[in-house]
């Protein structure tokens, strides 16, 4: 009983809290309603005020025009116009880009007036017209915010740019696209270049790698996004030009010094590397390959031009420094390009050689496509350098004062037969076997790929190595090595010819003068005395260049011809020689004459009987002859009564030749005549001066405007006969 009164008791209680608690909601509510009426009377008033304030300035337009906000306010909360633009707002402050642009198109395609700029709308189109923008504006605002974020992700930053299109923005889209790519290149550089220094030969590959990727992704981009409008496809052209000069300011801001073969290598990848890429961007309509070529073709030629002038320097060097080493060539790989026959060799050639392979070694296929011709000319212009060298290493005659040395300090000089031989035959080696070598390997392979670098069509064309270009430039090797050969014919036949006290052995007095020492007519008729040192320095010859140039045979043939048509020339175009015949004070016999033609019938035999025939030889001596028969028949002698026939003269200087060869073939010390004691005379005094001869300023001029080369041929060191 006294628990059932209890419980009715609890309940009242309860039901008067409640009510109470009611009682404090409802003061809360009519306080609250109280504001808010305060509000907008407050606002109103603000209003009503502001509207007073407007009609003040423009009366006429007072009745007319009513602020967004007003009409907003007096619209009707049903009205669609007004639940579309707090919508819009809902999104936006959510950042539901993609909700907002469906609300944004579906709006403007019911809506054609939102587009229509005309001024004959009324003032409520007008009005709702500009608060439409007003929100198009702010979500472009949006998107352009999502498009500059540093690290937006790709989906985001496609999803904004399709927007800023839709909403009509393409110019805009596609310069904040090119912004991205730009901005998010250069970061990947400028995390890179502190590492640069440590990849000196690829630096330049990787940046090629950033900046054509790039690119590459920046133009796929921009098609699938905005189409393949001609004016968009200018835009990337232009960007894309911009990055490519940026580019190349820092491979040329960061290559090793210009004269190292890290810098060759560098930028021979770099050309390698960008022109691959530039091929890949030209299947997308983009063609950079001549630009690229435009903008690194100062650096690279600077980097050959320094390059070549190194080893230039280096070819001088050897000079002052270099020893003979008359040891074979010993056998290498055939992969090998110094690898030769079996010659002597010196150490400036192999050095030569060694510098040329190393240097061709860092060029890339696509490199010599473009720069092969000029690689071409500069290693012509370095074996002209070399041959200049060879030649200062030869005895000289000065033009101030007769004495055989060259301007400059120079250490080394090839004084014996020998040494000089060894040198002509090195650089014989390296033009017609090493540098040909060289450039088959390294440049010849690049001559086919011509027709396979399709992608450069229309842009630059490849400058490789044609075969006329390849002939063309064996050709000039042999012009130099000519030259190189002509001057130490030139030299050892005056050091034969002038004794050291400037006196000449071949002295046309001994032909006016009767039987003299010279001559030897007394049992059988032999060649003049000069004529059989000259047959005895050039067997001794013979025997040197067969241990030196050791299986060189037609080098052998050309420099033993070349020698005794030298010795030809020089009596052709000697004048102090011709002047003794044309001296009227001085007798002429008819049997100096006959003298004369044995001694050039005699050198003619030399020549077919040592296996070298020329048909120059032949030629000049018959001019000779010519010459020598005229001037004596107009000193009063008869030429059909002083001369016996031809044909005595040329079995007479085969007799001579057989008869000299006795003497100096057998091992004999004995000597069985006079006439071979004098010869011996000769010869040795012709070897204790080897390479120190001296003449006349006159001499030396007229022989060498007679000794540059007569002929040329099309071939290396072609027969003397053909």
């Amino acid at each position: 009983m006294p628990y059932t009164n209890r419980k009715p008791k609890r309940i009242s209680e309860e039901v008067i809290e409640m009510e109470q608690e009611l009682i404090e909601l409802q003061k809360h509510v009519s306080v609250q309603g109280i504001l808010v009426q305060d509000l907008l009377s407050g606002v109103f008033r603000e209003l009503e005020i502001w509207n007073e304030c407007q009609s003040e300035d423009a009366t006429s337009k007072s009745d007319l025009q009513f602020s967004e906000t007003d009409k907003i306010l007096n619209y009707d909360v049903d009205d669609p116009k007004v639940t579309l633009l707090e919508t819009m707002d809902i999104l936006l402050a959510e950042h539901k880009i993609e909700d907002v642009l469906l609300v944004l198109h579906e709006e403007e395609k019911n809506n054609p007036e939102l587009s229509n700029l005309g001024e004959n709308q009324s003032n409520e189109v007008s009005s709702y017209r500009d608060a439409f923008l007003k929100r198009k504006e702010i979500l472009k605002d949006l998107l352009v915010g999502v498009c500059e974020q540093p690290y937006v992700r790709a989906a985001d930053l496609r999803k904004a740019l399709s927007g800023l299109v839709t909403l009509g923005k393409v110019s805009l889209a596609h310069q904040l696209l090119l912004k991205v790519y730009g901005d998010h290149l250069q970061k990947k550089i400028e995390d890179f270049l502190p590492s640069c220094l440590g990849y000196t030969e690829t630096f330049a590959a990787t940046l090629s790698q950033f900046v054509f990727s790039t690119i590459f992704l920046a133009a796929k981009e921009s098609v699938l996004l905005f189409g393949d409008m001609p004016v968009i496809t200018n835009r990337i052209v232009q960007w894309a030009e911009y990055e490519i000069e940026s580019f190349v300011r820092l491979v040329r801001e960061n290559l090793p010094p210009s004269e190292t073969y890290s810098a060759l290598r560098s930028v021979s990848i770099c050309v390698d590397a960008g022109l691959r890429h530039c091929s890949i961007l030209e299947t997308k309509g983009l063609k950079f390959s001549k630009l690229l070529m435009v903008l690194l073709r100062p650096q690279i030629e600077e980097i050959l031009d320094m390059n070549f002038r190194r080893v230039r320097r280096k070819i001088a060097e050897l000079v002052n420094n270099d020893e003979m080493e008359f040891s074979p060539l010993q056998p290498r790989p055939p992969t090998t390009i110094v690898a030769s026959s079996n010659i002597m060799f010196i150490s400036s050639g192999r050095s030569l050689m060694c510098q040329v392979e190393e240097m061709l070694g860092q060029l890339t296929p696509k490199f010599i496509l473009y720069y092969g011709g000029t690689i071409l000319n500069k290693l012509l212009q370095l074996f002209d350098k070399y041959v200049d060298v060879v030649i200062k290493a030869l005895p000289g005659t000065s033009e101030d004062d007769n004495v055989i040395e060259h301007k400059g300090s120079v250490f080394f000089k090839a004084e014996t037969d020998a040494e000089q031989l060894a040198l002509l035959g090195t650089a014989f080696t390296v033009a017609d076997e090493l540098l040909p070598m060289a450039v088959n390997k390294f440049l010849s392979p690049q001559i086919g790929k011509r027709e396979e670098v399709g992608g450069f069509t229309g842009s630059t064309t490849p400058v490789s190595i044609s075969a006329v270009e390849y002939k063309d430039w064996r050709r000039h090797l042999q012009h130099s090595f000519d030259k190189l050969r002509d001057y130490f014919c030139r030299q050892y036949v005056l050091t034969f010819i002038y004794s050291r006290e400037g006196k000449a052995r071949m002295d046309a007095r001994m032909y006016v003068e009767g039987k003299g020492d010279d001559l030897f007519w007394d049992s059988d008729a032999l060649p003049s005395l000069p004529f059989q040192a000259l047959f005895a320095r050039l067997q001794q010859l013979v025997s040197v260049t067969r241990d030196v140039l050791h299986q060189r045979d037609k080098l052998q043939k050309n420099l033993l011809s070349r020698l005794t048509e030298t010795v030809v020339m020089w009596l052709s175009e000697e004048q102090e020689f011709w002047d003794v015949f044309e001296d009227e004070t001085i007798q002429l016999q008819p049997f100096g004459l006959q003298q004369l033609i044995l001694d050039m019938h005699f050198i003619a035999e030399i020549t077919g009987w040592g296996g070298y025939p020329s048909r120059n030889i032949h030629q000049l001596v018959s001019a000779i002859i010519t010459r020598a028969i005229g001037i004596f028949s107009e000193r009063g002698i008869d030429p059909q009564n002083a001369l016996p026939e031809d044909e005595w003269f040329a079995d007479t200087a085969k007799a001579a030749i057989n008869k000299l060869l006795g003497p100096l073939a057998s091992d004999s010390s004995e000597v069985e005549a006079d006439e071979h004691l004098l010869l011996q005379d000769e010869i040795s005094d012709a070897e204790k001066t080897p390479s120190s001869p001296s003449s006349t300023t006159e001499s030396s001029e007229s022989f060498a405007s007679a000794n540059m080369g007569e002929t040329e041929s099309s071939v290396f060191l072609s027969d003397p006969e053909t």
